[in-house]
């Protein structure tokens, strides 16, 4: 059965304009200031040894560096889901990989494309901090 706004009684009108903008809006064009992620940075600094870990020590080791750094906020918890999100997003880039044996899995950094995502953090971060002290110097 085809969509039809129009059966759909009082306010149909509405439902129809709202599924014909929403339907015509460009996808992708948004503005996005991306600032400098710090668990993604961590998770960098750590998977570039030579060594892989099982998340949970991965977890302690990041959550510790980011306490030293006073960039740990929201929660236990939700860092570690935070985590693991980026975890996941690293491993579907291919700068890590995932290797499962029975129940244990294990992450490992690949060395080239983490040098790569390092540089662009660098970047990023040097970009970061020139925008901050242009708007400190202008407030």
């Amino acid at each position: 059965m085809e969509f039809c706004a129009s059966r759909l009684g009082f306010g149909s009108r509405f439902l129809g304009f709202m599924i014909g903008y929403l339907m015509s809006k460009k996808r992708g064009v948004t503005f996005a200031r991306r600032a400098p992620d710090n668990v993604t940075e961590e998770l960098v600094a750590v998977l570039s040894s030579k060594a892989s870990y099982e998340f949970k020590a991965l977890f302690e080791i990041i959550f510790r560096n980011l306490r030293e750094r006073n960039a740990a906020s929201g929660g236990e918890d939700m860092l570690r889901l935070r985590v693991y999100e980026k975890l996941q997003s690293l491993v579907s880039q291919g700068a890590v990989t995932r290797t499962a044996t029975g129940i244990v899995k294990k992450y490992k950094g690949v060395a080239a494309r983490l040098l790569v995502l390092k540089a662009e953090m660098k970047v990023l971060r040097l970009d970061w901090k020139k925008r901050t002290l242009a708007k400190a110097a202008l407030a």
